[in-house]
């Protein structure tokens, strides 16, 4: 299956980016990428919401795309006969704003200084990045939205989707997700953010004409990383396993393979990724209330304008956002008297299980979809 990358440009008054804090952002790129057709009645569209370091790129192969081997984040879930099949749903998937995967974020131009915005970009929220992708929708032509669906920051879209545009949703699928992040979680945001900020070639942002905050970078990827993987996923696949057989040497290379796998995942994040996107999104993340009054946001009852299905899926391993947060939602949603199924799937795989193939979450996802 080809796809392309579509770009959406909103470089007049009319189609900017209002954000959360007042302020325009304009002009503004986002990135995206369909699969499938719309319908007549254009009302077949599923939008799927990446998480915390992904890109419009959900499945597929890019036509211009030399590294044919790439596929989509979650090629085993969308396309022809597939748990979202295409050949029924007209798949949207944008890249949020604030990110480097090809929409506007600290990284681009700003046209009033002919540089990289740094940390001049303006604050974001979650309800930035669905404000984003209603943009898009509205320029695709989309009247109603079948499903909208994501995991993790990906899920929390969703959940700000269902309370600011709740009429153009039939149903609505969070993934490993919270209403609100943990103390833990800002924790580890926070500790991730400080290591990109110490680094002495961030230069409080203004990074871009000279060398990044590389170091900084991949210790932050490798604090993320460990969050996403599970106790026994790491002992299944590393154990206490050394990089050789050997007696330990006594030194601070990489003797453990854990170590030597973190090393790797944390330098391979930083030829790819931007570390003030990092900064920007696990911000963003942070601030994330799903019910949060300071913005005058009384209850999920005065949220929710209308109602629809949902279903919610948890994993037993995910520790960063956990059943119980998950079962926290439920309860909250049934309070408003909403359609909610939910499904905890045992799996050892961490909070990444949902990018993991699995025929389980195949059929329920599928399954859930064709019974709207």
């Amino acid at each position: 299956m080809k796809v392309r990358k579509h770009y959406f440009n909103g470089d007049s008054p009319e189609n900017a980016l209002q954000l959360d804090s007042g302020l325009p952002l304009s002009p503004i790129r986002i990135a995206y990428e369909t699969i499938g057709s719309l319908n007549q009645e254009k009302d077949n569209a599923i939008l799927i919401c990446h998480a915390f370091s992904g890109d419009s790129h959900v499945a597929g192969l890019y036509e211009d795309d030399p590294d044919t081997e790439r596929p989509g984040w979650w090629d085993f879930m969308v396309g022809p006969g597939k748990g979202i099949d295409t050949n029924h749903y007209f798949v949207i998937c944008c890249n949020i704003p604030g990110s480097c995967m090809g929409s506007t974020g600290p990284s681009s131009i700003n046209p009033k200084t002919g540089k990289p915005y740094g940390l001049s970009f303006p604050m974001i929220t979650i309800g930035d990045m669905v404000k984003s992708q209603k943009l898009v929708l509205d320029h695709l032509g989309v009247k109603k939205l079948h499903s909208v669906i994501g995991g993790s920051v990906g899920g929390m879209q969703v959940l700000e989707w269902c309370v600011r545009y709740p009429e153009l949703i039939r149903s609505a699928i969070p993934i490993a997700t919270t209403m609100r992040h943990s103390a833990l979680a800002i924790a580890f945001n926070e500790v991730a953010r400080q290591a990109i900020m110490v680094d002495p070639h961030w230069n409080s942002g203004d990074y871009y004409q000279s060398q990044g905050p590389d170091l900084g970078l991949s210790v932050a990827r490798m604090i993320g990383h460990v969050t996403y993987l599970s106790d026994e996923a790491m002992r299944r696949k590393f154990g206490r396993k050394r990089q050789d057989n050997k007696d330990f040497s006594f030194n601070f290379e990489a003797n453990f393979q854990v170590e030597s796998y973190l090393r790797y995942q944390g330098s391979k994040f930083a030829k790819r990724f931007d570390a003030n996107s990092v900064l920007y999104i696990t911000k963003a993340a942070d601030y994330f209330d799903l019910a949060d009054n300071s913005n005058t946001r009384e209850s999920l009852q005065d949220l929710l304008g209308s109602h629809f299905r949902f279903l919610i899926i948890s994993y037993t391993s995910d520790w960063l956002y956990p059943t119980y947060q998950a079962k926290e939602l439920v309860q909250a949603l049934k309070r408003t008297g909403q359609d909610v199924s939910f499904c905890e799937i045992e799996a050892d795989c961490g909070h990444d299980a949902f990018l993991i193939p699995d025929k389980r979450l195949t059929k329920l996802i599928g399954g859930f979809l064709n019974g709207i």
